[in-house]
């Protein structure tokens, strides 16, 4: 898998188990974020989650409105390690 592969695949991961801990569906991700000024559809949101690709500015302001768990470099590295072992 390339670096750039597994780099999405960790935005993807890290968003995801965030909103499994809380209970979040796009549609309420969608409305917390228009709560800060911030419009994103509930679509827009899955497919950008989902392909791990969206501005640093989107994943502050998701993590931000899920009240997310602090996200260390040990967090990155313990995604990334699962990510490889998957796929070797």
């Amino acid at each position: 898998m390339s670096s750039k592969n597994t780099w999405r695949l960790t935005v993807q991961r890290l968003v995801k188990s965030e909103m499994s801990i809380r209970g979040v569906k796009y549609q309420t991700l969608s409305q917390r974020l228009a709560d800060i000024g911030v419009e994103q559809s509930a679509d827009n949101l899955r497919n950008k989650v989902n392909k791990g690709i969206m501005g640093a500015d989107l994943l502050l302001q998701i993590l931000y409105v899920l009240k997310a768990r602090d996200v260390s470099v040990g967090l990155i590295d313990e995604i990334q390690t699962d990510l490889n072992r998957i796929n070797e």
